[in-house]
């Protein structure tokens, strides 16, 4: 497994007005001369059609726009077509900076890892506190902004990760503009669970949660920031995110809370040697408490290849929601704190109460192996469809739901369709409406991985599964997390790591509401689905606590595509 930093080239290139030019567009460094993370944004390009087409500083990764520019404000790229018309853009929303209590790495440190590694934007989201709440915030943004004029061809957003009151963590960030650290300072100062002593899971303090999310879409209708948004973090970790919850959470401000990291970050947890037993992939290593919601099973509260109990189970409690027709998307992400196999130690001295940060990190030269954390990009990406590269484009395919997310590079791109005959169709997070009885398809089109990921391996995805769920409507039972007519209805074997390989799954003729999202994997760790074979015969494997390689058990998701018929 390698962990060091990837070659980069040295040479300064610049395009006629004296911009800099991301290696990835200049087509005068040979491809084998690239950093895998530029090799991966090159072939992206390619793919778009946007090479030997002017692709310079002034185009797609151009400085011709200020670091701090409005959410609107994309490049001057036009509609970069690739397939579905969209820019496929990968990022992370879930980074810790020396401004966490449990951090200690440069807001620079963390930008110039996310960049090196490939990812196109990125969120810093320390912890909520009462430390960062009247400090942290302020304190943090400097940093951001000067990252921001640093490394222009990676989006940097400001946000923090909220204690939920009642519930878990969630990220939370706002578009750049005037009023980000004012709304985010107001936000946590009044509504985050630690600052307000809100954590235990009463009826008040889940309704201090919908408040939250109420000031954030007020934040946005009265113009104090561009725009905000919510996700849920490693929901099943604890136990304590409970299904009317996040129901109601997604119910009271639909625009805002948009979805949960389906897979959680510390995905190095399962092969790092800490003090004890060891360690579960995330961190997912607890059981039930007090404020647990009693209807989990013991298997929540661990992962599945990675992915988090709620997301890796067919049927299980997104998929609840999918039945429902509740738009609730899925994310992947490093939440980064301390890397596996980095030489950085914290800073020593300094007052993290008193000064809202610690001091900067220090350099010792031993790597340290009990880290559980990988560097954005560098295992986990959440892969947007953005009309443009600007703040606003990444958010709103968020919001859209226009997502996938992958492990270890197990893919190097991936275009979904679903359509009608004759039709171009509509791509992840939209809804395909045909004639009653009309037939239907979904084209999927794959790049395949090509490149050695970090692991200095290529990958080789051995299996693509097709779920296929009814939409079924609103639940009597907030609480429910089952749905009964969700299963995999379609696997292809593909046994590929370099190319392009297309696969069509019929759907038939619609004569009902239904859904459909993808998955794919390595084949390497395998089992019956939690709700049977029935259901899903070839599912990911529970991890095993201290040993479970993250690249050895590679996945991709997809957020679903919806398929109606006309009344």
């Amino acid at each position: 497994m390698g962990h060091g930093h990837p070659h980069t080239h040295h040479h300064d290139h610049h395009d006629h007005d004296g911009r800099d030019i991301t290696p990835a567009a200049d087509m005068s460094i040979p491809d084998g001369e690239l950093s895998p993370g530029d090799l991966s944004r090159r072939q992206m390009f390619r793919r778009a059609g946007l090479l030997g087409a002017g692709l310079t500083a002034a185009g797609v990764l151009g400085a011709t726009a200020p670091a701090t520019a409005a959410a609107g404000a994309a490049r001057p790229t036009g509609r970069p077509e690739r397939g579905d018309g969209y820019l496929w853009l990968a990022g992370d929303h879930h980074i810790h900076t020396q401004y966490s209590s449990d951090g200690m790495y440069k807001v620079i440190d963390q930008v110039r890892h996310a960049n090196a590694y490939g990812l196109d934007w990125m969120v810093i989201t320390d912890h909520g506190a009462v430390a960062h709440a009247k400090i942290g915030v302020e304190k943090v943004n400097p940093d951001i902004v000067t990252a921001r004029a640093a490394i222009r061809d990676t989006l940097v957003f400001q946000g923090l990760e909220w204690n939920i009151p009642a519930a878990e963590h969630g990220t939370v960030f706002v578009a750049p503009g005037r009023g980000e650290v004012d709304t985010l300072k107001e936000f946590e100062s009044s509504f985050d669970g630690a600052v307000k002593g809100a954590t235990a899971g009463t009826p008040q303090n889940e309704a201090l949660a919908i408040a939250g999310l109420n000031f954030l879409a007020d934040a946005v209708r009265r113009r104090r920031v561009p725009d905000a948004l919510f996700l849920a973090n490693h929901p099943s970790r604890k136990g304590i995110d409970s299904p009317h919850e996040i129901r109601g959470w997604r119910d009271a401000q639909p625009g805002i809370a948009v979805g949960m990291e389906g897979a959680p970050g510390h995905q190095a947890a399962g092969i790092a040697k800490p003090h004890g037993p060891g360690s579960g992939r995330g961190y997912y290593d607890n059981g039930p408490s007090a404020d647990s919601f009693p209807g989990y099973p013991a298997e929540s509260y661990k992962t599945f290849g990675g992915f988090d109990w709620m997301t890796a189970t067919v049927g299980g409690l997104w998929d609840s929601l999918l039945a429902e027709g509740k738009a609730w998307w899925i994310t992947a992400n490093s939440d980064a704190h301390a890397v596996y196999g980095d030489t950085t130690d914290r800073g020593p001295g300094g007052d993290f109460n008193a000064n809202g940060r610690y001091e900067d990190p220090v350099y010792r030269g031993v790597p340290n192996l009990s880290n559980g954390d990988f560097w954005p990009g560098h295992y986990s990406r959440t892969h947007v469809g953005a009309t443009g590269f600007s703040y606003g484009a990444i958010m709103e395919g968020i919001r859209r739901g226009r997502i996938w997310v992958d492990h270890g590079g197990l893919i190097s791109g991936l275009v979904v369709r679903a359509r009608a005959q004759g039709d171009h169709g509509v791509t992840l997070g939209e809804t395909l409406f045909v004639r009653r009885g009309a037939k239907a398809e979904v084209s999927i089109q794959i790049t395949l991985a090509n490149t050695p990921n970090w692991a200095q391996v290529v990958p080789t995805l051995a299996r693509v599964d097709v779920i296929q769920g009814d939409v079924t409507g609103p639940v009597s039972d907030r609480d429910a997390f089952t749905t009964p007519n969700t299963k995999v209805v379609r696997s292809f074997e593909v046994g590929g790591n370099s190319g392009t390989v297309t696969l069509t799954y019929r759907v038939g003729a619609v004569d009902r509401p239904v859904y459909v999202r993808l998955r794919g994997t390595d084949g390497k760790r395998s089992a019956p689905g939690l709700l049977g074979a029935s259901v899903d015969p070839n599912g990911p494997a529970i991890d095993v606590f201290g040993d479970a390689d993250p690249w050895n058990d590679l996945w991709f998701y997809t957020n679903p595509i919806w398929i109606l018929p006309r009344r």
